[in-house]
């Protein structure tokens, strides 16, 4: 399995972002795409992740303003973030776990005061 993400950039505080990220291969059943960011100095932290049924998780500085979706037949995930602020800086990663983790490139946002 390949993850490809797309999306990140910079934008100031407040502003939004969308970021995609599309598997290649076989995922079986059940398995959990998500997102986790990487911010200098710090370690790796889930942000969201959801399962092929659907269930949701999130990190508690995320709530209420990220949004994770994922299209089962496109086997893509997506993370809406809006209202963000300088501590969503980060490298997000894509993760993908099926029988083992799987980890995209990583994509930057800056958010900036």
């Amino acid at each position: 399995v390949q993850l490809q993400a797309s999306g990140g950039g910079l934008v100031q505080a407040g502003g939004s972002l969308r970021l995609s990220c599309t598997a290649s291969g076989t995922l079986r059943s059940p398995n959990v795409m998500g997102w986790y960011r990487q911010a200098p100095g710090k370690q790796r932290e889930l942000v969201a992740t959801m399962t092929s049924g659907g269930s949701t998780n999130y990190a508690d500085s995320v709530k209420g303003r990220f949004t994770i979706s994922r299209d089962n037949a496109k086997i893509t995930v997506s993370l809406q973030m809006t209202n963000l602020k300088p501590e969503d800086t980060a490298v997000y990663y894509c993760m993908v776990y099926s029988v083992m983790y799987y980890w995209g490139q990583g994509t930057q946002v800056t958010v900036s005061s």
